[in-house]
């Protein structure tokens, strides 16, 4: 069984070394620039683990022993899912190993913005220690906090905020608003969202339905003291209109882990707020979430090449159909982090 890497920034690969060495298969690291770069290194390969690179139906035509794609991560949209599924190849994800990082990034984020903390930290190293710069500030009891997306982290973004005192609104694109609650959360619709909250919190993936679902129309129903924070993807939210509502002082600020072009440029507009908070698409980061990012990506593609039916699998269809490719030997897996 060979397994390549096709691109990471990871610091180490001890954690997927440990998890192929257990399945007596071969793991290589490359750094892939390019799609040519990329076929060339992982000629052979049963499976791919991928971060970053585009896998789309030509690179997959040109893998023919390819059985399983894993991206380190929860979003596949960097993956051709409907290609590889008519070519007979899992996609495997980590839907669930970020869940309280990024919900606790989504929180952190929204608190610095509401209390101006960014802006008051500059101005005490800058030797001013005036509160203009961030009046008015608001207690965090009673003003509302809206979720978009209630799936796993955005639940947990909701749990954590109720607990700061928050009201919590949700909306989700397979709720009826105001037939059912999530979790206790009342289910509205994304227009009375927007026009409710104080902080609007992004949980999404990014699909054809969701890709640019907070477009101009919508970021013109936020209320002026309204905070943005996205920790979902980019491509969520038409970057254009929220830049110049912060332009125009149409809304209080905002928080963006995730960016359309990661990452994000020097001169981005973003960078030219001082109400803006922004991190560079680490959200899901923490030491625990780390590791388990690492065996669980590699675990599944073991699983598929084994074939056996991996924890995670974003088209289970596939493994139904008969394969294309050469049966890989057995193997044996963790089944808990380092």
């Amino acid at each position: 069984m060979r397994i390549v890497i096709t691109e990471c920034d990871h610091d180490t690969f001890t954690a997927e070394q440990a998890v192929v060495d257990a399945a007596g298969a071969d793991l290589v690291l490359t750094q892939s620039r390019d799609a040519a770069e990329l076929v060339a290194n992982a000629a052979g390969a049963q499976g791919i683990l991928v971060q970053y690179a585009k896998i789309t139906a030509e690179v997959m035509d040109a893998l023919p022993e390819l059985r399983a794609i894993g991206r380190y991560g929860v979003g596949v949209d960097s993956v051709d899912v409907a290609a590889a599924t008519a070519r007979g190849i899992a996609v495997c994800n980590v839907p669930d190993y970020g869940t309280e990082a990024v919900s606790d990034h989504a929180i952190g984020m929204a608190l610095a913005v509401a209390r101006g903390i960014p802006r008051l930290d500059r101005g005490v190293r800058a030797g001013s220690f005036d509160l203009v710069a961030v009046r008015p500030l608001y207690q965090t009891r009673a003003r509302v906090f809206g979720v978009v997306g209630m799936g796993l982290i955005g639940t947990a973004t909701a749990r954590k905020a109720a607990g700061l005192g928050y009201e919590v609104i949700g909306y989700d694109v397979a709720a009826e608003p105001g037939a059912a609650t999530f979790h206790g959360f009342p289910s509205v619709s994304l227009a009375e969202l927007l026009e409710r909250s104080q902080v609007v919190s992004v949980h999404v993936p990014l699909t054809e339905t969701t890709r640019g679902m907070i477009g101009a129309a919508e970021v013109a129903l936020l209320r002026d003291d309204a905070i943005v924070v996205n920790t979902a993807r980019g491509g969520v939210i038409d970057s254009d209109a929220l830049v110049e509502a912060l332009r125009s002082g149409r809304i209080r600020g905002a928080g963006i882990d995730v960016h359309e072009t990661e990452p994000i440029p020097a001169d981005d507009p973003l960078t030219a707020f001082d109400n803006v908070v922004l991190t560079p698409h680490l959200a899901w980061y923490t030491e625990e979430s780390y590791d388990e990012l690492k065996w669980r990506t590699v675990e599944n593609v073991v699983e598929v090449c084994a074939d056996r039916v991996p924890r995670n699998i974003v088209n289970p269809e596939v493994l139904g159909a008969p394969g294309r490719n050469a049966t890989c030997p057995p193997a044996t897996t963790r089944t808990t982090g380092a």
